[in-house]
């Protein structure tokens, strides 16, 4: 239960529960009131009263859950109610943002940590640090925050303005983390410099040699180029059209951020470049290891916002990295100022099961020689990390005599075990056949696949496999071949027409460009049988259920969360102007009637000159469609319209009409069509899906199809018949 009161004049030095390492002086609080949950205290001596922002109810829920579930639920929390707030708030994976900075051993550090928020990386902080301080606006929030950390005691949350407590803040902070927030400098500090000013202010608080840690989206991301809303704005191109709206909230280039630290007179700074963005980061680069080829795969990621798909983001960071133009368009960095760190590239892998998180981390010496690290994310993990050094002697034991070699293993104990590896120069095999589809040279692709069955397969009989040694995971350096991870080793045998399936299904799964590849000869060339493929394929399922625990992976959480990709190309295709008289346009009523603006064509309606067949899809808000069959006059069968799926009844009066003469079938006869004469140059057809009987209720998407017999004729023809007197067929 949390308790409120007033204290007057106290000064705390070191927190006494809990607390580790350097004493944090807490300052004064005047005549503030404090509050405490659990071990966290909150300080309101400089809160306004009232919360200046909220994201509304959710907070409540966030708040309900921090309170009265622990976190190893919030995964099935998030999964069960496919909530984007909750998501971006509880995830374990934001803290991977700073969970990979080497703090000083022993817990010593003293962190600032500036709009704090729901607390997505505070406990990061609190596990590494010996006193973390954190600056909220909003009490809500800093509530949130208390409750999921109320076991640590080294967090204290001031509540307030940082303009307004900045002056009774500490100045020897070790760390001033900002993640996400720096954007907002307009907004707290004002004025006509206010990120340079924010800065100086931040520099201020550091202690000699400290670090300030600002992670902030690119404004010329890849993604917003590609049809990514801005992050905070929800608008198209606002940051590349650089903010003309004059928004309190921008986000900056690197060279942007470069002019704002020299201005500070920052001598020494380091990026890093988050993949594929700061807030889930899975992977983390920096200049001295820059992505390579085929690397950036992890792309569609709009679980708050529906985004347009302007093109293929893969291809298109490919195409940057070769050019060495990947630091300019990230999709954000992560800015140090102050002193590099020895880590130049992580990878998380702790969307996983806790017993199998680990981060694989590739560090430079100080003579520039990397080396590869795996280190377990929790103790959990520890034997799955200690296992990798009793797999990498079984697997060398294996191969022995072979041509596949194993990279060497060595097990550096500690409070969290890792395992090191050298650094192995070579191209993935996985780059290597890539070259070879883009070529066209498909003998070339098999000839790499042979070699690899037969590497891979070498002493298949002896009681240790290795279940991922997918194409990525082998360098290539001539003819030296490395198996650089194989944290997947079992103690028996596995098949190698096995391995070898599953390394392709991996590789066709990777990749929509693969899809090329013929999976029948595949299968052919390691007489894998329909039969077995289909029981590969449900092995690998078991397998990812293993590795996850059952747990949804972010892939499939954005099918749950995530809103529509809009494809504009596919919309160019259906609103292309043709000359041709054959084409069918439709249009679509969500309330304001028929326009232009609401219509488009569709490609390839016409199945000979006589005949169109649709297949539309369409939202729930569209109340009426309009389908104008040709661009003059003409007669219409129509012969079959389904909804759904569902025969619609074509009988019912009220469901249709038309700008021509509609014979409907005669009563009893519900198995008969309309026809329809159209004595105009635009005929048009509409359907009132508001008129669709109960059992065809509209979804939020529809699909209807509908086939018609069409026969073009003169003007004064189509008049006669819709004047006169029509035979009913």
């Amino acid at each position: 239960m949390a308790e409120v009161r007033e204290e007057r004049g106290e000064e705390r030095g070191t927190i006494e529960e809990g607390g580790q390492g350097k004493a944090q002086a807490q300052g004064r609080t005047d005549s503030g009131k404090w509050e405490e949950v659990g071990k966290v205290r909150l300080d309101y001596s400089q809160y306004p009263g009232k919360d200046l922002y909220s994201d509304g109810d959710v907070e409540d829920e966030l708040l309900d859950i921090v309170k009265h579930r622990p976190s190893s639920e919030y995964g099935d929390i998030i999964a069960q109610r496919a909530s984007w707030p909750l998501l971006y708030h509880l995830s374990p994976l934001r803290g991977n943002i700073l969970e990979w900075v080497p703090f000083p051993a022993g817990k010593t550090a003293k962190v600032l940590e500036v709009g704090s928020g729901c607390g997505a990386v505070t406990g990061v902080l609190s596990a590494k640090a010996a006193a973390v301080t954190c600056v909220e606006l909003s009490r809500k929030r800093s509530l949130i925050n208390a409750y999921r950390h109320r076991e640590c005691g080294n967090i204290l949350i001031r509540v307030g303005n940082f303009k307004d407590m900045e002056p009774k803040l500490e100045r020897d902070y070790d760390f001033i983390c900002l993640t996400g927030v720096f954007e907002y400098g307009q907004s707290y500090i004002g004025g006509d410099a206010p990120y340079e000013d924010y800065l100086k202010l931040l520099l201020g608080h550091l202690a000699p040699g400290g670090r300030i840690l600002i992670a902030i989206e690119n404004k010329y991301g890849l993604k917003y180029f590609a049809g990514c809303k801005e992050d905070h704005l929800g608008t198209y191109f606002s940051g590349i059209e650089n903010y003309q709206g004059g928004e309190r909230v921008r986000t900056f280039g690197r060279n942007g951020l470069e002019r704002i630290f020299q201005s500070c007179g920052v001598k020494e700074y380091h990026f890093y470049y988050p993949y594929p963005d700061y807030k889930f980061m899975k992977m983390l680069y920096s200049d001295e290891y820059l992505p390579g080829k085929g690397e950036l795969a992890y792309n569609i990621r709009n679980f708050d916002r529906d985004r347009m798909l302007l093109f293929d983001e893969k291809r298109a960071f490919d195409g940057l990295t070769e050019e060495g133009l990947f630091p300019l368009f990230s999709n954000s960095y992560l800015a140090v100022i102050g002193e590099g760190f020895d880590v130049k590239y992580v990878k998380y892998s702790n969307d996983r099961a806790p017993e199998h998180a680990v981060r694989t981390e590739i560090v430079m010496d100080g003579k520039g020689r990397f080396s590869v690290r795996k280190c377990a994310l929790s103790e959990a993990a520890a034997e799955h990390v200690r296992g990798m050094e009793v797999s990498c002697e079984s697997l060398k034991e294996r191969y022995r005599g072979g041509r596949l070699e194993i990279n060497n293993c060595e097990l550096e104990e500690g409070d969290i075990p890792r395992a090191r590896f050298p650094f192995v120069e070579g191209r993935p095999l996985s780059e290597l056949m890539d070259g070879c589809l883009e070529r066209g040279d498909r003998e070339g692709f098999y000839g790499y696949f042979r070699e690899y069955v037969e590497r891979i397969g070498y002493g298949s009989d002896y009681p240790a496999a290795d279940f991922d040694p997918i194409f990525s995971n082998i360098l290539v350096n001539g003819d030296r071949w490395t198996l650089i991870d194989y944290e997947w080793t079992f103690g028996k045998p596995i098949e190698t027409r096995e391995l070898a399936f599953r390394a392709v299904y991996c590789y066709l799964l990777e990749d929509g460009r693969r899809s090329l590849l013929d999976i029948g000869r595949v299968q052919r060339e390691l007489s894998v049988t329909e039969e077995e493929a289909e029981s590969y394929r449900a092995a690998e399922g078991d397998f990812q259920d293993f590795v996850t625990g059952n747990r949804l992976a972010m892939a499939q959480l954005r099918e749950k969360i995530g809103r529509r990709v809009v494809v504009p190309q596919d919309w160019i295709d259906r609103y292309e102007d043709t000359r041709e008289v054959n084409r069918v346009q439709v249009y679509e009523d969500k309330g304001g009637g028929f326009g232009e603006e609401d219509s488009y064509f569709v490609k390839e309606a016409y199945r000979g000159e006589n005949l169109i067949e649709l297949e539309l899809k369409v939202s729930g808000e569209v109340r009426q469609l309009r389908i104008d069959p040709a661009f003059g006059p003409c007669a219409v069968k129509l012969r079959e319209v389904t909804w759904n799926g569902e025969a619609v009844p074509l009988s019912r009066r009220k469901l249709l009409y038309a700008n021509g003469r509609i014979s409907f079938p005669a009563r009893g006869e519900e198995g008969s069509c309309p026809s329809i004469v159209f004595p105009t140059e635009d005929p048009g057809l509409c359907i009132r899906l508001e008129k669709l009987p109960r059992q065809l209720p509209r979804q939020a998407e529809n699909t209807l199809r509908a086939r018609m017999e069409i026969v073009r004729m003169p003007l004064s023809m189509a008049e006669d018949l819709a004047g006169g007197k029509l035979l009913r067929n």
